[in-house]
C-alpha cells in the first residue's frame, strides 16, 4: 500500500477521478471484497511528480478517510512521511 481508503469511504468517486496513475478502483473492483474503494500499492506513487500531496485525499469529501499505510511496491513514495506516520495511519490531509 501507500495511502489507504477506510471505512469511512462513502463511496463518491472524487479520488477515482483525481488519481494520475489509475491506481484506485471501487467498490465493485475491491479485491478484498470490502465495500469500499481500493488503492493498489504497486500502482500509487503518492502523487510524486504529480501533485504537492496525493490528489485523492485532497478531493476527497470524506475526513480522514484517507490515511498513509506502509509504502508500497510503486517505485515513488513520499520521503516526509514518516514510519511512525505510516504505522498509526494518519489522515493524508488533516
Amino acid at each position: 500500500m501507500a495511502v489507504f481508503i477506510n471505512d469511512t469511504c462513502i463511496n463518491c468517486g472524487a479520488c477515482i477521478d483525481e488519481c494520475p496513475v489509475e491506481a484506485i478502483v471501487d467498490e465493485d473492483d475491491n479485491p478484498t471484497g470490502e465495500e469500499t474503494y481500493y488503492v493498489y500499492g504497486d500502482k500509487c506513487v503518492e502523487c510524486v511528480g504529480h501533485h504537492d500531496e496525493p490528489a485523492c485525499a485532497t478531493a476527497c469529501p470524506t475526513e480522514g478517510c484517507i490515511t498513509w499505510d506502509a509504502v508500497g511496491d510503486s517505485p515513488s513514495h513520499r520521503d516526509d512521511v514518516t514510519d511512525e506516520q505510516r504505522s498509526n495511519k494518519e489522515p493524508v490531509v488533516e
